[in-house]
């Protein structure tokens, strides 16, 4: 899971896709109607349903909201004892595919949501055999790569727009004393981030949709292998230093590196943008943070405008709630409304909704620059990866960071991950 520690300035923690909580759940009541469950950081999802109950006083929305941590297996009891809500918050991908499998959510129509409104590539996460088991419910997250514009410009490097040029921006950062990539290893997923962007760079988005459609042997194929060897080939240039595996995300250290000047590049999902914002915002009024995203691969048969991360967290039908009227009623007309869609650009995070020019033109925001920015890379990518710790089946999340580790730190071969990992899917 994505752990966000993001906040204050212009961007709110409310937008995060996943932050940690304290303690949970907790609730808000109400005398009768929908049951919904979210994150207790879902600050501008929690002002929709204020909205709701506002006009519904004799029906409102009981909306309770828990801690990152536990909130899963809670959802998972609630699903076996069928005491589940009408609505739930999930990420998407495998774990939601299990409840529709399990005849546990409904499909939602373009009539009966106005899914169409919705960026394409974002539906992708929340779309299974052609139909719709969730809306999204709040901003986009895809990973970038962000740099520190005075320490390019020290080193003489200009922001790498290939893997090529990646590799011989190291070898000229290592020669200044800085971190050429932080990398928070110890945390695990944030290294998943670069082999979830070298495999769709090698092989096309089509490689990891065939794993994700359960097919064991499709983690042997070539392009698996040669997305490892681009992985371990970067750690043996020194791309991420020597402290590495040292560094937890949680503690903000893989940040702070890019923001001093410690390090000179930084790959990582765009809620880094609010932390950053927070921990120093005179690196940001100063203009010294610069992004864009991943490179393409000189030799590689992937789209380089496609893109991975978490495109945005959902909310789902329960398939047995007797409030389903009421529940359509919400999601279509009070989950990314013209209100909600500027509570989310005030805070510094694009809605996952189309036709955003206007109001991305006329936005007075210090953010103007970067909310575009994210809007026009996820508008322009032919796909939208869900990070594979979430668009894969829960059993097999644990073995894949276990071995993108063991990858990254060369205690496997290029070829031994996928074989792990085939053995893992089986």
């Amino acid at each position: 899971m994505r752990r966000v520690v993001a906040s204050a300035v212009t961007l709110a923690a409310a937008v995060s896709l996943a932050a940690c909580g304290s303690s949970g759940p907790s609730t808000t009541s109400s005398a009768k109607g929908l049951t919904m469950w979210t994150l207790n950081d879902q600050t501008i999802l929690k002002e929709s349903v204020d909205a709701y109950n506002k006009d519904h006083p004799d029906a409102k929305i009981t909306l309770r909201l828990f801690a990152n941590d536990d909130y899963k297996q809670k959802l998972r009891v609630a699903f076996g004892a069928n005491q589940a809500p009408d609505l739930f918050f999930n990420w998407g991908g495998g774990a939601l595919n299990d409840y529709v499998k399990a005849g546990k959510v409904d499909a939602l129509t373009p009539s009966e949501v106005n899914t169409d409104r919705y960026t394409p590539s974002v539906m992708q996460s929340a779309t299974f055999d052609s139909k719709v088991y969730g809306v999204p419910a709040n901003g986009l997250a895809p990973v970038v790569l962000y740099y520190n514009k005075k320490v390019l410009a020290d080193a003489g490097v200009e922001p790498p727009k290939t893997y090529d040029d990646l590799l011989a921006a190291v070898k000229k950062l290592k020669t200044k004393d800085v971190v050429p990539l932080s990398l928070a290893a110890n945390s695990k997923w944030p290294t998943l981030m670069y082999l979830e962007y070298l495999l769709d760079r090698t092989g096309g988005a089509e490689v990891f949709s065939k794993i994700a459609s359960g097919d064991p042997s499709a983690w042997k194929g070539p392009s698996v292998t040669k997305a490892n060897r681009y992985l371990q080939d970067l750690s043996k240039a020194g791309a991420f230093g020597d402290n590495a595996s040292s560094v937890n995300y949680d503690q903000g250290s893989s940040t702070a590196l890019l923001y001093t000047g410690k390090a000179a590049m930084e790959v990582m999902g765009t809620w880094e943008y609010a932390n950053i914002a927070k921990a120093a915002p005179d690196f940001l009024k100063n203009g010294d943070l610069g992004y864009t995203s991943f490179p393409a691969l000189t030799d590689g048969s992937g789209d380089p405008k496609n893109i991975v991360g978490n495109p945005s967290n959902f909310l789902s039908l329960n398939s047995s709630t007797s409030h389903k009227a009421e529940a359509l009623a919400y999601l279509k007309d009070y989950v990314f409304n013209d209100s909600q869609i500027d509570a989310y650009l005030a805070a510094g995070s694009v809605p996952p909704v189309k036709g955003l020019e206007s109001k991305l033109a006329a936005s007075k925001s210090s953010d103007k620059a970067w909310l575009r920015f994210v809007y026009d890379l996820v508008q322009n990518a032919p796909s939208f990866q869900l990070s594979w710790d979430q668009a894969l089946p829960s059993d097999q999340a644990d073995p894949l960071l276990t071995n993108t580790d063991k990858s990254f730190l060369r205690q496997i071969s290029p070829a031994g991950f996928g074989t792990n990992m085939s053995k893992a899917a089986s």
